[in-house]
């Protein structure tokens, strides 16, 4: 399989779809692996063993919980922008307008449909906390509690959302795109590797010291 670059990619999306439909989609494109790379680091670090959840509060609690509210909202932040229904904004919702009478019009309008019922508790989440802050919801009121996020919520809007460009590009390119099978968890399982030989060793360093058999090197830590 040739790998291509982004222009290069979206130079034949083009050439199959069209201009319109084919930038909006390669630009979309872009913006649905970005968000399941972020998934997957959260994935992969949250939502995959609790003795990982162990090895980051023995490191460094409050740090770790920051990477992981972070993490969870800026993705919760991205599936709200993905369908939002504004006219100057990139959303799923252009490509309905530009596939109309095709051959696949009625089912992306459809799956379209689908994507922005399966990404509404985001946009709850992005308007009422992420990005402004209700003012019932902050100070305790009679407001109305956010919707569910839950990781399932996530992966199934994801899911919905792949289907749109899925839909699409198969029948254009004769292609779909595995999304979810991407490397975007390598880093940060390779993080968890490296925190567990640091803490390893700093037990190491500590029973050496109780033990009073220590080197020079064991007093100091060396500048970063």
């Amino acid at each position: 399989m040739t790998e291509r670059t982004a222009q290069e990619s979206k130079v034949a999306n083009i050439t199959a779809m069209g201009d319109a439909l084919g930038s909006i989609y390669s630009e979309l494109w872009q913006e649905v692996a970005w968000i399941h790379q972020r998934w997957a680091h959260f994935v992969e670090l949250f939502g995959t063993k609790p003795e990982r959840i162990d090895l980051m509060n023995q490191a460094a609690p409050p740090l770790f919980r920051t990477v992981q509210d972070t993490l969870f909202e800026a993705v919760l932040l991205h599936l709200a922008r993905l369908t939002d229904p504004s006219k100057n904004v990139l959303s799923l919702r252009r490509v309905v307008k530009l596939t109309t009478g095709t051959p696949i019009g009625k089912e992306v309008a459809k799956l379209v449909q689908e994507a922005i019922a399966a990404t509404e508790f985001a946009r709850d989440w992005r308007n009422r906390k992420l990005a402004h802050r209700d003012l019932q919801l902050a100070l305790g009121g009679r407001a109305q509690t956010l919707a569910p996020a839950s990781r399932a919520d996530v992966k199934t809007a994801l899911k919905a959302v792949v289907d749109v460009l899925n839909a699409i590009s198969a029948h254009y390119l004769d292609s779909t795109t595995g999304f979810h099978l991407g490397p975007g968890g390598a880093d940060a399982l390779g993080l968890l590797l490296i925190l567990r030989d640091g803490l390893r060793f700093e037990e190491q360093r500590m029973e050496r010291l109780r033990k009073g058999v220590f080197s020079p090197e064991d007093l100091k830590h060396e500048a970063i």
